[in-house]
């Protein structure tokens, strides 16, 4: 059965190999221009290419977390805002101050998505006057309107239960503009059938009528995000030019969701232009060093343009978008696309030395004869390291995983087709390599390993055992305001929030407040001041009032809970409602005189201050809540358990009527699931290699000597990012997996190389000498230019892929000198070759 398999095998592989030769090597032309033809139908797609930032591009459709909070937005639906901070060099009260903040209050307002601007100058202050909520309402008053003592003015806002942090710092010194944007309705209500319709699609799936409706919405969807998209950008340029003018008063920084999501955006151009340039600059220079002739300079260059703006263009048809883990996916291609390259141009210029006597045909034809299966081998391991991505179960991990996947293919049968056609088309290379020329680096590892391989055995072994100490350290707590750069104003931003005024990452806790019993109110209140306030009540307000005591007890209890926890920030609930009320009427504010008010007051009022807080359709009450993400030592899992406990066992509230979401609870499920992508991906990317390992060497002990090396690098990496306390993040988890893909490229061209011409040799170390004068060249001069490759990912502004970059270089560093040290040791000892 198995010789059976084996001949069938080969009689493919000589039928491949005829077609190949009967079709690329004798009509290179044509295979050109066919080439050419391709492209261009791909790179009119590349308009089509498109970025996203959006937290629809971080999550997947089926995470339960995920429905629970997008039910949550429709149910208490609040405006998308943005917010203004200003820290005035002059007191935050001063004349001067206040005429700023008004000024910049109005400008905002000028602008057509703008709804409204809430700011300091314009919240009503109730504590103008003593007296009864008759008082009050004829004296409800506004810095801006006049008529105002700004030091009792101070004092209100420094305490009040709603506006404290809120839009003022507990010092007094920062002050913040909410900017609430005009909502796009038609574009929510499409996002909130597509979301309905995906969630389905993974759970129980679809009718072939919401199959179409899908397909039909999926391309409305993009349309209209686009549109959106574009509306969020103008309007935040036209506010930073706003900003921009009031500078010399003090510091002021933009914030929110909406600006996070634009300047993403802005980040992942940047950096894909950022990458593709130094990566094309990088290429030019390592080519013209190493090989210093113009035709190896100009054909790797026209593979890697060719293979990278057909993946571009790829994308564009079929609507993939690229998200700020995938960004660096061109750079990594090229990267990759000139490493084959490279080998192929070491083997061509070996069999000119070697075959004087060959034509150009010859050695073409050659050279794709001797490469192609170890290129196509290490092509699979690289696409093996990726795809172990899509076990990571983090969507835009996932999605980058499959791109490369994608654009190795890609990059396989460019170097394999495009290379080859163009070369057969130039004259034979007349250049004779002098051995004398030739770098005498890999040459000095060969006598290294010769004459003390034992201690690189032993330098092993004690790095393995340090690299798990470190492992064990590893951790995944991180802040997501240390994903950006300190010089960022999102950094600066989320900073300035986080410490000021009141915390940066929502959480929301759901209290199901089912109908309780309890005994009537019985008391006769006199309701003439509340009249005054709302107007006149009937008999008819007073009955089946969803405002119980008992319901706003428990509101009470947990937001008072909440408010010791030092983790939390800024609290607003029902109970912030209440406090004002109790402020303004000497402590007399009772749930009957809540209900009462929430009936009567405007709806526009009603709106702002009392909708966010309750659902009374389905029974529900809303705590939010605003962490401090850069409190040192946050621990975000313990956080969240410690709260659905501590409501359990002290407010005595029974554990199926609390939800906790938000994105903090998003976000944490991310950050808890690291560990499992980590062990996943590994898991995978070192049996599918193993595996592969196997078949092409049909040994074992290959198998084992080709992975050691390359699983020392990746446990080394983890084991420092442990040492030094570099958490995992959602770029950083793909670093082990990805080391041992790519690194392992080198084992199997040195080992491939090694037992060919061991045939010829019989002695290991002279066969050892020699893969490293030549094969040991070639993995070298690739080696090197991935590890500068990924260092360049450092000009990034997203720490994640900063680190991501530097890391990966230092781990394909280190597997370079394993490669060519540790691993022929390991031929040495165990002698794998008959």
């Amino acid at each position: 059965m198995v010789n059976y398999f084996l001949s069938k095998t080969n009689k493919v592989i000589e039928l491949i190999k005829k077609i190949y030769i009967a079709t690329v090597l004798k009509y290179p032309v044509i295979i050109c221009l066919f080439m050419a033809a391709i492209l261009a139908f791909f790179a009119v797609h590349t308009k089509d290419f498109k970025l996203d930032a959006s937290a629809d591009s971080l999550l997947l459709d089926d995470d339960k977390d995920l429905k629970v909070f997008r039910e949550t937005l429709d149910r208490y639906a609040t405006k998308e805002f943005l917010f203004v901070t200003f820290t005035p060099e002059e007191d935050l009260f001063s004349d001067n101050s206040i005429k700023q903040i008004t000024r910049l209050r109005d400008d905002l307002r000028t602008l057509e998505p703008v709804d409204s601007v809430i700011s300091l100058v314009d919240v009503p202050l109730v504590r103008q006057v003593e007296g009864s909520l008759s008082d009050v309402a004829e004296n409800v008053r506004t810095i801006e309107g006049g008529g105002v003592d700004i030091e009792k003015a101070r004092v209100e806002l420094l305490t009040s239960p709603i506006y404290k942090e809120l839009i003022i710092s507990e010092d007094g010194s920062t002050t913040a503009l909410q900017v609430n944007l005009k909502d796009q309705k038609a574009f929510r209500d499409i996002q909130r059938e597509r979301n309905q319709l995906l969630y389905k699609v993974n759970t129980e799936g679809l009718s072939a009528d919401e199959q179409s409706r899908l397909d039909s919405i999926i391309t409305e969807y993009a349309a209209q995000k686009k549109e959106t998209d574009q509306i969020n950008h103008d309007n935040i340029e036209s506010i930073r030019e706003i900003i921009s003018r009031y500078q010399q008063y003090g510091a002021l920084y933009l914030g929110g969701v909406p600006m996070i999501a634009d300047d993403m955006i802005t980040f992942i151009k940047n950096d894909l232009i950022i990458f593709g340039v130094g990566v094309f600059l990088f290429l030019v220079g390592m080519l013209t060093i190493i090989f210093r002739k113009l035709r190896w300079v100009l054909l790797p260059l026209l593979s890697c343009f060719y293979a990278g703006l057909l993946m571009l263009g790829l994308l564009g048809l079929i609507g993939w978008n690229v998200t700020v883990i995938s960004s660096n996916f061109i750079s990594l291609m090229l990267i990759i696309t000139m490493s084959m390259n490279v080998h192929l141009i070491v083997r061509y210029r070996q069999l000119c030395n070697d075959f004087p006597e060959y034509t150009q045909h010859e050695l073409v034809l050659t050279t794709a004869c001797k490469m192609v299966w170890p290129c196509f081998y290490t092509a699979l391991t690289t696409i093996m390291a990726f795809s172990s991505l899509v076990v990571s179960g983090i969507k835009p991990v996932i999605d980058f995983g499959w791109m490369m996947t994608i654009g190795l293919s890609v990059t396989f049968l460019t170097s394999f087709i495009l290379f080859p056609a163009l070369l057969v088309l130039l004259s034979k290379s007349s250049e004779q390599l002098n051995p004398r020329d030739e770098f005498q680096f890999t040459p000095k590892l060969a006598d290294l390993t010769e004459k003390h391989g034992n201690k690189v055995l032993f330098l092993t072994f004690v790095l393995a055992v340090v690299s798990a100490f470190g492992i064990t350290r590893l951790e995944v707590e991180n802040s997501f305001i240390n994903y950006f750069s300190e010089d960022t104003e999102i950094y600066q931003g989320l900073r300035l929030i986080d410490e000021k005024l009141g915390g940066t990452t929502p959480l929301d806790i759901i209290l199901n407040l089912e109908q309780v019993s309890g005994e009537e109110e019985s008391a006769d209140y006199e309701f003439e001041d509340l009249d005054v306030l709302f107007g006149g009540f009937d008999d008819g307000d007073q009955q089946d009032s969803w405002y119980t005591p008992e319901r706003m007890d428990t509101i009470k209890q947990v937001h008072d809970y909440l408010d010791t926890l030092p983790a939390v920030g800024k609290v607003l609930s029902l109970a912030s409602i209440i406090r004002v009320g109790e402020e303004i009427n000497e402590g007399e504010f009772d749930a009957f005189e809540l209900a009462i008010v929430s009936k009567r007051m405007p709806e526009e009022l009603k709106q702002s201050m009392i909708k966010p807080y309750v659902s009374e359709e389905v029974n529900e009450a809303r705590v939010n809540i605003r962490i401090l993400d850069s409190l040192k030592d946050l621990r975000r899992k313990e956080l969240l358990d410690q709260i659905k406990k501590d409501l359990v066992e002290k407010v005595k509230l029974p554990e199926d009527k609390i939800k906790i979401t938000g994105i903090l609870v998003l976000y944490n499920n991310m950050l808890q699931s690291l560990f499992k992508s980590q062990i996943l991906t590994l898991g995978v990317v070192m049996a599918g290699i193993a595996l592969m390992l196997v078949i092409l060497f049909r040994s074992i002990s290959l198998a084992i000597i080709g992975i050691v090396p390359n699983v020392l690098a990746a446990a080394i990496i983890l084991g420092l990012m442990g040492l030094l306390r570099i958490p995992l993040d959602m770029m950083t988890i793909t670093i082990a997996a990805i080391t041992i893909g790519i690194a392992v490229d080198n084992s199997i061209h040195y080992i491939y190389r090694f037992r060919e011409e061991f045939s010829q040799t019989h002695d290991y170390v002279r066969t050892m000498h020699y893969c490293h004068a030549n094969i040991g060249k070639a993995v070298f001069y690739t080696a090197i230019t991935i590890i500068i490759g990924f260092s360049i990912l450092v000009l990034s502004n997203f720490i994640p892929t900063i680190y991501f970059g530097l890391l990966t270089a230092l781990a394909m560093f280190i597997a370079l000198f394993a490669a060519l040290t540790l691993l022929p040791k390991l031929i040495l000892i165990w002698k794998p070759f008959r």
